[in-house]
C-alpha cells in the first residue's frame, strides 16, 4: 500500500488573487451584485473580468482597534479564501467588519467567514 495523500486542488494565495488598488475596491463598493451579511462581518460580491476570484479586506481601526486583532481577522479570511478559491467563480469579494469582534472566539469568526463563502458558492 502506498502512503501518498489524496490529491486535492493546489490551494495557494497569489498576488493575482488580491484586490490591490483603490479603483478595484471602489468598483466593488460602488456596484456590488450581492451583499452578504453575518452578525459581525459583511461581504460585497461582484463578478470580475479576470479568470479567478479575488479577495480584499477593509477592516478599520474604529471597528477593530488593535492591530493584532485586525491581522488575525485578515489571516483567517485569507486562509478560508485560499482553501475555497477553487470552488468560487470569477468574483471580487470585499470583506468589512460591521460590528466589533471583541469577545468573539477564533472559531466564531471562522464560522462567519465560512458562512459567507458558502453563500457565495451557492449562487
Amino acid at each position: 500500500m502506498s502512503n501518498t495523500p489524496p490529491t486535492t486542488p493546489h490551494a495557494c494565495f497569489t498576488k493575482e488573487q488580491r484586490l490591490l488598488t483603490p479603483a478595484a475596491f471602489r468598483e466593488v463598493f460602488d456596484a456590488p451584485e450581492r451583499k452578504l451579511h453575518q452578525s459581525h462581518l459583511m461581504a460585497f460580491v461582484r463578478t470580475n473580468t479576470h479568470q479567478q476570484p479575488r479577495v480584499g479586506m477593509a477592516i478599520t481601526k474604529r471597528k477593530v482597534p488593535t492591530a493584532v486583532a485586525r491581522n488575525l481577522i485578515k489571516r483567517q479570511i485569507r486562509e478560508q479564501f485560499r482553501v475555497k478559491a477553487f470552488g468560487l467563480e470569477n468574483k471580487d469579494i470585499v470583506f468589512i467588519v460591521k460590528n466589533s469582534v471583541k469577545g468573539l472566539s477564533n472559531k466564531e469568526i471562522k464560522t462567519e467567514i465560512n458562512n459567507i463563502f458558502k453563500k457565495i458558492e451557492k449562487k
